[in-house]
């Protein structure tokens, strides 16, 4: 019996063309669908008679001279605004805007300069008005002079990020080699302490990063911005912990590269942590005090032991861990000069999603050192001692975040 040949079906209509060509094409023919719709804009008939939609976003206040203020704005809606008149406490007042004239387009920024008389340790209003008669203000709390760039006030600030960073990490980290006393029980509730003052960090970052999220214009969608910053930065640290080198954690490496990741995640939360600080300091709305910064100590003295407990079992090298102590710590020293010279909310979000996402990978891996210790002690993950750890981790951070909140 004769083999009957398949035939080939007949070449479809697309497969005519080449490929690049059928994915360029819808691109081409959105792009041109969008030309037209502004070119021509239908619904100009219905919108022609509504006002401009305006949203004027006040983003700084600075107090440079006793008698000037400069206002800091963004433009955070659809339309153009144009700046009409400026009120000071009720009063009408004069003003300068540069760079930009007083027509702000979408997402343009500007700075209007006054010439105010401001009382220090008083509060002050200033509002803005638009030539379509809308209203946005902006509160000065307590009036303080924004301090200048020179090297006295850089290095107060500096010393501020010491106190708040490098000195309760440092302190933390003098507790290693009691640490390496401990029996396995004993550094089980540590490692179980380390996961409960992570978990704090993880909440009071997200808060923190959502408080300053509400700051931004809204065209930024701040919150979203942050959890989708804090899910990459969490992705991109999983990846590069996936690497064959430091993969095992059961290994020296392994747990060397746990502790490193601790002090990355509480480096980007000091990191942000200086920045509002800094920029409070400079706004008058804080006062560097002996109890605050004691406060800073005893909130900030667990994040060194949560550093080194990682590696406790491994004999770490001093020189490791100042290397440790400097990645924690240093980047409050950065975030208080950011915060105190050059405050902007959207690197505050940025900073501060990262490290949630950071903190967040950290939990992950402390969580697998406890359950690897447990299995191989034969014991239970969840106890009475991994959960009096966690609970004492949670614990002494909360009451001590009373010393530092202002």
């Amino acid at each position: 019996m004769a083999k009957i040949k398949k035939q080939d079906s007949p070449a479809s209509f697309y497969d005519r063309f080449p490929t690049w060509l059928i994915v360029i094409v819808p691109l081409l023919l959105l792009a041109a669908l969008v030309i037209l719709f502004v070119r021509t804009n239908p619904i100009q008939v219905a919108t022609t008679d509504l006002p401009p939609i305006e949203n004027l976003s006040i983003q700084r206040i600075e107090l440079p001279e006793p008698n000037q203020i400069i206002v800091h704005v963004t433009n955070a809606g659809p339309d153009p605004v144009e700046i009409a008149q400026i009120l000071v406490d009720d009063a009408y007042w004069q003003f300068e805007i540069e760079p930009s004239g007083k027509t702000l387009d979408r997402l343009e920024s500007t700075r209007i300069h006054l010439s105010y008389p401001w009382v220090a340790t008083e509060p002050h209003e200033i509002v803005i008005v638009t030539s379509s008669g809308t209203t946005f203000s902006g509160e000065i709390e307590l009036a303080t002079q924004t301090p200048k760039l020179d090297f006295k006030q850089f290095m107060a600030y500096g010393l501020v990020g010491v106190y708040i960073g490098i000195i309760p990490v440092g302190l933390g980290l003098l507790w290693y080699p009691a640490m390496r006393k401990l029996s396995r029980r004993g550094m089980g509730f540590i490692l179980s302490l380390t996961v409960g003052l992570l978990f704090f960090l993880l909440v009071d970052t997200l808060l923190e990063s959502f408080e300053v999220a509400e700051k931004l214009p809204g065209v930024y969608q701040g919150i979203p911005l942050t959890l989708f910053i804090a899910v990459l930065s969490w992705l991109a640290i999983t990846a590069i912990g996936s690497r064959k080198s430091v993969a095992n954690r059961d290994t020296k490496k392994g747990r060397m590269f746990v502790a490193l990741l601790i002090a990355i995640g509480i480096g980007f939360h000091n990191l942000g942590e200086g920045l509002v600080v800094g920029a409070a300091f400079a706004l008058g709305e804080a006062a560097l005090g002996s109890f605050l910064v004691i406060g800073f100590i005893l909130h900030n003295i667990t994040e060194g032991v949560g550093i080194a407990a990682p590696v406790v079992r491994d004999k770490a090298s001093t020189r490791y861990l100042i290397w440790l102590l400097l990645i924690a710590g240093a980047p409050a020293i950065l975030g208080t000069w950011i915060g105190g010279f050059a405050f902007s909310p959207l690197l505050a979000v940025i900073f501060l999603a990262i490290g949630a996402g950071a903190i967040w990978q950290v939990i992950y891996e402390v969580g697998l050192l406890i359950q690897r210790d447990a299995k191989k002690a034969g014991s239970q993950l969840i106890d009475w001692v991994n959960v009096s750890g966690l609970l004492v981790g949670i614990t002494v951070m909360y009451l001590t975040a009373f010393l530092v909140k202002f």
